[in-house]
C-alpha cells in the first residue's frame, strides 16, 4: 500500500513513519512529489493490523496498490519520472535520441558514427560491446573493449554512452565506461542481474522481452526499483508474434498504456522492431506521436559492411532524414527535439 502524506506534512512527520515501517520489518519507499510526500510500504500487511497508520500525524489517507507492481505504478508516484544524466533529460519536454552501431566493430568505426551524431544534435551514442546472438557463429562483440571504445568516443565528442550488459561479470566492466546500461529483451527476467544493476544505481534501459506482457515488463523494472534503484528507461523493442514479414511485431500501443499505468519514462527502438531500415523512420514518428520520450536508432557507417544487424541500421543520410522527420512530429504533439 501506499501511505499518502497531507500537503503541510513535515519531514518529521515522514520520518516518524520510515522509522516505524522499518522497525516493523517492512520495505520503505519514499517519492517526495511537488504537492505531497507519498510513502510506499513493501512486505506482509498483516503486520499493519494493530498499528493505526492512518492516525498518525501528517497521515492524509491509506490507498491499497492493487497491482503487481507497487513502485513502478502511478499509485505510488503520480508524477512522471524524469530522470536526469549528465544535464540531459528524459522524460521532460524533449526528445531524446540514442543511437549507433548494433555493435562496436573498430575505433574508426565509432569514432566516425559519433562525430556524426554529435554534429546532428543526438545526445546518447549507444553500441554493443557484448551481443548476445542467436548464432553462437555471428559476431559476439569486442566484449570490454568495445566498452572501452565508446568511452573514448564519448571523451572526443561529449556523447552519453549507452551500452548493454549481459552477465554480472561485464556489468562490473560496463560501470567504468558507460553513463546507462541497457537490460537487452533477453535478460529482461534475469531476476539476479535486475537485482545487481538495482543495487548499483547506474541509470538502465530496460527493454521488453521477446514474448513479455506490459505487466511482466514493469515486473521486471519492480526488481530493480526494489534495490533502490529508480533511474529506469522503459525500451519497448518490438514482441514476437505470427508475423514474419518484420524481424518482431513493434507494439506503439505499449507506449499510452506505460503513460496511462506508469510513472516512468518510455523510449522505442524501431530498429529491433521491424528489423527494416525503411520502416524505422515511419515507425519513429508513429511512436512520438503515441507519446514515447525518445528513440534508439541503429546507424551504422555503411550498413551492408556491418557484422550485426545491417539490414535494420540507417546510414548517416538517413539518419538526417529521420531526424528532420521526427522534428516535425515532435513539434506538432507540443514536445521538442
Amino acid at each position: 500500500m501506499v501511505i499518502v502524506m497531507k500537503p503541510d506534512a513535515t519531514e518529521e512527520q515522514v520520518k516518524q513513519i520510515e522509522a516505524l515501517l522499518k522497525k516493523l520489518g517492512l520495505g520503505v519507499h519514499i517519492s517526495v512529489g511537488t504537492e505531497r510526500t507519498i510513502i510506499g510500504v513493501i512486505g506482509d500487511k498483516r503486520v499493519l493490523a494493530d498499528t493505526p497508520l492512518e492516525l498518525m500525524p501528517g497521515v492524509d489517507r491509506l490507498v491499497p496498490i492493487v497491482e503487481s507492481f507497487k513502485l513502478a505504478g502511478k499509485t505510488f508516484k503520480p508524477e512522471p519520472t524524469v530522470i536526469r544524466i549528465k544535464g540531459v533529460a528524459i522524460g521532460d519536454k524533449k526528445i531524446v535520441i540514442m543511437a549507433g552501431p548494433c555493435a562496436v566493430e573498430n575505433y574508426d568505426q565509432i569514432m566516425q558514427t559519433a562525430k556524426f551524431l554529435k554534429s546532428r544534435g543526438v545526445q546518447f551514442l549507444r553500441g554493443g560491446a557484448y551481443k548476445p546472438r542467436t548464432s553462437p557463429y555471428s559476431f559476439q562483440g569486442l566484449e570490454e573493449e568495445g566498452y572501452r571504445l565508446l568511452a573514448e568516443a564519448a571523451r572526443e565528442t561529449g556523447l552519453l554512452v549507452v551500452s548493454e550488459v549481459i552477465s554480472l561479470a561485464s556489468l562490473e566492466q560496463a560501470v567504468k565506461y558507460v553513463d546507462v546500461v541497457q537490460i537487452g529483451a533477453r535478460n529482461m527476467q534475469n531476476f539476479q542481474l535486475l537485482r545487481e544493476v538495482g543495487r548499483m544505481k547506474i541509470p538502465v534501459v530496460l527493454k521488453r522481452g521477446l514474448a513479455s506482457t506490459i505487466e511482466e515488463w514493469l515486473n521486471a523494472a519492480e526488481y530493480i526499483m526494489n534495490e533502490g534503484n529508480y533511474n529506469i528507461i522503459l525500451c519497448e523493442r518490438g514482441i514476437r508474434t505470427f508475423e514474419t514479414y518484420t524481424r518482431n511485431t513493434l507494439d506503439l500501443s505499449a507506449v499510452p498504456i506505460i503513460k496511462d499505468i506508469s510513472h516512468l519514462p518510455i523510449i522505442v527502438d524501431p530498429s529491433h522492431g521491424t528489423g527494416k531500415w525503411k520502416l524505422v523512420t515511419p515507425m519513429s514518428r508513429a511512436a512520438i506521436a503515441a507519446g514515447a520520450d525518445g528513440l534508439m536508432i541503429e546507424v551504422h557507417p555503411e550498413p551492408k559492411c556491418a557484422l550485426s544487424d545491417g539490414p535494420q541500421s540507417l546510414n548517416f543520410e538517413t539518419f538526417d532524414a529521420l531526424v528532420q522527420e521526427v522534428a516535425k512530429i515532435a513539434s506538432a504533439v507540443g514536445r521538442e527535439w
